[in-house]
Parts: structure tokens; sequence; C-alpha cells
């Protein structure tokens, strides 16, 4: 059985249906060596990502970088994760009301430094909120579930 972790900040009622979509679209797959765990940055740990054979990392651009709680988690489970989880399968979503580049700059420092493997570019939802968010988010997810499930990735 593998596990995949979806860690979303999510403040906005648009962030969180981000968030339950992806939830959605990777259990209606009906993927049976394939489960998801859902958690905000404040709730997820070190055990959790230990845990996991795939992550999906989900934040708001505040003030040109990730959210304080995405940040907050990668500070908790940073040096514990460190050695052991090197080559994780990773993808991110970034909600940003701007252009998005400080934040996805910062999860690329974080994440090449945790040596986690990018297994598709970083999704930036950008700009004046768009229903074609949901979709593009589903999509990701989808695609990193099959793959896990697959063992492609």
């Amino acid at each position: 059985m593998k596990t995949l972790l979806l860690v979303f900040h999510s403040p906005s009622q648009n962030t969180q249906a981000m968030r339950d979509a992806m939830a959605l679209v990777v259990k209606q797959e009906n993927l049976a060596n394939l489960t998801i765990i859902v958690k905000s940055p404040f709730e997820a740990n070190q055990d959790d990502v230990l845990g996991c054979d795939g992550i999906i990392l989900g934040t708001t651009e505040n003030l040109g970088y990730m959210s304080g709680a995405l940040k907050d988690f990668f500070d908790r489970i940073y040096y514990p994760c460190l050695e052991v989880k090197q080559g994780l399968p990773v993808a991110a979503v970034v909600r940003a009301g701007h252009d998005g580049t400080g934040t996805c700059r910062a999860l690329e420092t974080i994440l090449t430094g945790l040596r986690w493997r990018f297994v598709q570019e970083i999704l930036v939802c950008k700009g004046p909120w768009q229903p074609e968010f949901i979709e593009s988010c589903e999509q990701l997810a989808q695609a990193l579930a099959i793959g896990l499930s697959e063992g492609i990735v």
C-alpha cells in the first residue's frame, strides 16, 4: 500500500475547494494500492512525511513567499526527514494573487535542500480566481496518484 500525503494551506473557500478537489479526484480513481492523507501544514508532522511515498504541497502566496504555515511545516520536518526521504516524489500548487515567482523560488530552494524530486512543474494558479484552477489541481493530483500507484514516479 502506498500513501500520498497532501499538505495544503487553505485559508479561504477557494483554496479549500482546490484542496478538496485534489483529494476527491484521487479517491475517485479508486486505486486499490493507494491511500491519500490530507492535512494542514500545522497538522502534518515528520511521521506523516516519513510514512508517505509521495507528497503534494499547497500554499498561498503571502508577501511574495509561501504561507507561514507551510514554512512552519518545513521547519519542523526538515532535519528529521533530510537523510531519510531523499528522492521523495513531490508536486506543488501555489495560489498566487500576483505571479508566484518568489513562492516558487522558495519552494524550489527548500525542496532541493531536502533532495525531494519534482515530478512535474509547480502549478501556479495566479491572478483573480478562475474556476479552471480546480481542474488544473485535479489533473496534478490525479497524475501523481496514478504515477505512484503504477510505480512510475
